[in-house]
């Protein structure tokens, strides 16, 4: 196996490079000289799959993270050794890990990592439902509670203010998504979405400019507004119970001109004629928003997987179940390596340990 990871690392990209410069015609070519040396193998003997034996470049490139940090995700994400599915299968903590991040990494079928992992469909697709179920129940509160250690909304808005956003009490940004998906057989309207023109499901997320994902809200119907989520999701009064100061000012979310005003969620100016003290306002406060962009682009470049509409079939999968895997374990990336927004609002976001806690 060791022989195999080196040659899969001299055959695909520089390992040097910064995972979001491997472009998916690269990650294709690694794939397929991985099926073909997989296959070589699998004529002669069973692949026994071992991390220990796999290079870190290959392990970035195959599951987004090193091995060290895999290790640390199984303790840290309390992960039982062994784990034991349904049907009584056992296998290490990192060996389930390692099945669940490879298939939310790039789009691919059971049989391809079949070659890869020595399993059979069955076995792979029973293994990722137990540690899916197990990361979302025991963590999914940290994608919904606002009253987390590391949530500072005094010091987020100081790090909003100091890249020169108008608004001084701006501790996050909130917009809506809208994940496409192959259309279904059933309930097409619902979740056809007039706006993007596809069947979609929407997610509506709360951004710190600390690159975590404070927040996220959904699977909502394609059809549903973001002003609909906004009220669906009872964050307003979650906002007016915890993100006060010590004086009982709020603190805002700042969003697109489809959220309501209020104290505690800011909007851009809305009208025909704006003055230029509104118009400098709204493009400030733009240029400091598209953070939120580049968070739904981390997701989907890390986990690619919820990105691939024609693999996702709403009544076939878990699709939403999906979503919200993905953003916890780019969180968790995020927490070990940084990001973008965390690099443009220069503020680093808390330790795996201190966000799993």
């Amino acid at each position: 196996m060791a022989s195999f990871c080196l040659k899969i690392m001299e055959k695909t990209v520089d390992p040097t490079l910064p995972l979001l410069l491997i472009d998916a015609d690269e990650e294709e070519l690694a794939l397929s000289y991985m099926e073909e040396e997989l296959k070589e193998m699998s004529n002669r003997k069973t692949v026994n799959f071992h991390l220990r034996d796999v290079p870190d470049s290959v392990c970035i490139q195959q599951f987004r993270f090193c091995k060290e940090e895999i290790y640390r995700l199984c303790h840290l994400l309390r992960i039982p050794d062994p784990v034991i599915c349904s049907t009584g299968i056992r296998v290490s903590a990192s060996f389930a890990l390692c099945p669940t991040l490879r298939r939310l990494a790039y789009p691919n079928r059971w049989c391809d990592l079949t070659l890869l992992f020595g399993r059979s469909i069955s076995q792979l697709s029973l293994i990722f439902k137990e540690v899916s179920n197990l990361i979302i129940d025991n963590f999914g509160h940290k994608l919904s509670s606002l009253d987390q250690a590391w949530i500072d909304p005094e010091r987020f808005a100081q790090a909003v203010a100091d890249k020169g956003a108008p608004l001084n009490n701006c501790w996050g940004l909130i917009d809506g998504t809208a994940r496409e998906m192959t259309r279904p057989s059933e309930d097409q309207r619902h979740v056809f979405s007039g706006h993007k023109r596809k069947h979609v499901l929407k997610f509506q997320s709360i951004m710190a400019p600390n690159g975590l994902v404070v927040n996220l809200s959904g699977p909502y119907a394609g059809r549903r507004h973001d002003s609909g989520m906004l009220a669906d999701s009872g964050l307003l009064p979650l906002l007016q119970e915890r993100m006060n100061d010590a004086q009982g000012d709020a603190f805002c979310l700042y969003g697109d001109p489809a959220y309501p005003q209020s104290y505690h969620l800011q909007a851009p100016f809305r009208s025909v004629h704006l003055t230029a003290e509104e118009q400098l306002f709204n493009k400030d406060m733009s240029s400091v928003r598209q953070c939120v962009e580049w968070g739904f682009g981390k997701v989907t470049t890390l986990f690619a997987f919820v990105d691939f509409r024609k693999n996702l079939k709403l009544f076939l999968q878990p699709i939403g179940k999906y979503y919200i895997l993905a953003h916890l374990l780019a969180n968790c990336h995020t927490c070990l390596n940084g990001s973008q927004t965390s690099t443009y609002f220069s503020l680093d976001p808390p330790s795996l340990e201190q966000y799993l806690s």
